[in-house]
C-alpha cells in the first residue's frame, strides 16, 4: 500500500549551500519546508550549451530515494521508492514529479527502485525503471515528453520479488546494453539456477530480450550466484564491477566476468573454492551493506547503508587496493553514489528508511574527490 504520510514538506534544489546550514540536530519532523540559501540560477542552457551548476547540497526533503540518472542536459531523475514517483531535478528549479509508477507496490525493500537513461536518449527519449509489482519485479520502458515520463512497455517481468533482496539497479554499459541486477528474493537456491531470473546480473536489449554476445545464447543471464546486487559500474577499460550484500558475514565488491558463478549460497566472501569467483574486497556486514557503486578515475566508490559511509577503493588493472572511508561529509546511511556529467559525485542518503532521519533528510550532496 502506498503511504504518503511520512513526507508532506517541499523539496527544493539549492545552488550553493554549506552543509552545516542545511542540517540540524533536531529530530526529523513530518512536515518540513526547505528554502534556498542563494538566488536560483536559470535552468535554461546557454547558447554554447553550458548549464548552471548544482551546489554542494543538491536537494533535501526526499522520501526514501533510491535510483538516480542524468539526462543529456545535465538535469537528473531520482526515484522515490515508497512514493512510486520519479522526480526531475534542475538547478535552481523546484523538483517536479514527472511520473508515478502506478503498478509499483512498495513493501519493505521493494517499490520503485532503479532508473537508467537510454544512450540514444537524444533521439529515442527512453528512460527505464525497475520496480516491485504485485507478483514480481519488472523493468518498464518509459518515454520522455519534455516535461513528463509516459509508460511505454514492460520489457521484462517475472523477476522474483519479496519484501527483501529485490536487487533493482539498472545501468547501460559501455556496450550500450541494459544491465539489470536482481536478488534471490529470500530463496537462495534461485541464485545458482541459470533458468531463474533471481540472484543474477542480466544483460538485455531495450526490448527486454537477451543481448547478443551473452555467455549462454538466448539467455539474459550475464553472471549468477548472487545474493542481492544493488550496484554496478565500469572502469575506463570497460571492466565491470558490482557490489553485493552478504548474509551475516561478508559483503562484497566483485569484478564481474560473464558466465561465472559468484558463489551464493554455497560461499559468502573469499572462499578460494574451485568453480566460484572470489570478491576483490570483502567487508563485515556491519561495516558496509553496499548498495550503489560509482567509478571515477582509478577509484571505486561504494555506498554503504549499515556502514554509514562511502568506501573509496583504489583500482588498478582489475585489482583492488585497501578500502578507506571517503573524506566527505557524514550523511548517515548512503544508498546511491553516481558520477555527474562534470565528474563530481552525487551522494544520496537513505535515513528515512531504517535510519536516524535528521531535519532535511533525505538529501543528495555533490562532492568532488580530492
Amino acid at each position: 500500500m502506498l503511504t504518503n504520510a511520512r513526507r508532506t514538506g517541499a523539496l527544493l534544489v539549492v545552488i550553493s549551500c554549506a552543509l552545516a546550514s542545511c542540517s540540524s540536530a533536531d529530530p526529523a519532523e513530518n512536515t518540513r519546508t526547505v528554502t534556498p540559501s542563494a538566488p536560483a540560477a536559470s535552468a535554461t542552457p546557454g547558447p554554447t550549451g553550458s548549464h548552471p551548476s548544482f551546489g554542494s547540497t543538491v536537494v533535501t526533503g526526499l522520501d526514501v530515494p533510491w535510483g538516480l540518472a542524468f539526462l543529456p542536459d545535465r538535469s537528473a531523475l531520482v526515484t522515490q521508492r515508497d512514493q512510486r514517483s520519479v522526480l526531475h531535478l534542475r538547478a535552481g528549479v523546484q523538483p517536479r514529479t514527472v511520473a508515478t509508477v502506478s503498478d509499483a507496490r512498495p513493501d519493505q525493500e521493494g517499490g520503485l527502485l532503479g532508473i537508467a537513461v537510454s544512450p540514444e536518449f537524444a533521439t529515442d527519449k527512453r528512460v527505464f525503471v525497475y520496480y516491485t509489482a504485485a507478483g514480481d519485479n519488472r523493468v518498464e520502458r518509459m518515454k520522455w515528453t519534455g516535461s513528463t515520463l509516459k509508460s511505454d512497455k514492460v520489457i521484462l517481468s517475472g523477476i522474483p520479488k519479496a519484501s527483501f533482496h529485490n536487487g533493482g539497479r539498472l545501468a547501460f554499459g559501455p556496450d550500450n546494453q541494459l544491465y539489470v541486477t536482481t536478488g534471490d528474493a529470500g530463496v537462495p537456491s534461485r541464485a545458482p539456477d541459470i533458468e531463474n531470473l533471481g540472484g543474477k546480473i542480466l544483460r538485455i536489449t531495450q526490448d527486454g530480450k537477451a543481448a547478443t554476445g551473452n555467455p549462454i545464447s538466448g539467455s539474459r543471464v550475464w553472471s549468477y550466484g548472487h545474493r542481492n546486487v544493488q550496484g554496478i559500474a565500469w572502469d575506463d577499460d570497460r571492466r565491470m564491477y558490482a557490489t553485493e550484500f552478504g548474509q551475516n558475514t561478508f559483503d562484497e565488491l566483485n569484478l564481474i566476468t560473464p558466465g561465472k558463478n559468484y558463489g551464493w549460497p554455497t560461499v559468502e566472501g573469499k572462499a578460494n573454492r574451485r568453480g566460484f569467483i572470489d570478491p576483490l574486497v570483502q567487508w563485515r556486514t556491519s561495516e558496509s551493506s553496499p548498495s550503489g557503486l560509482a567509478i571515477n578515475g582509478d577509484n571505486a566508490y561504494v555506498a554503504a547503508l549499515a556502514g554509514q559511509r562511502v568506501w573509496q577503493v583504489p583500482l588498478r588493472d582489475g585489482k583492488a587496493g585497501t578500502p578507506a572511508r571517503a573524506s566527505m561529509p557524514a550523511l548517515g546511511r548512503v544508498r546511491t553514489v553516481h558520477v555527474d556529467p562534470s565528474g563530481a559525485l552525487w551522494v544520496m542518503s537513505n535515513n528515512t528508511f531504517r535510519g536516524d532521519a535528521r531535519d532535511g533528510d533525505d538529501r543528495i550532496i555533490r562532492w568532488e574527490p580530492k
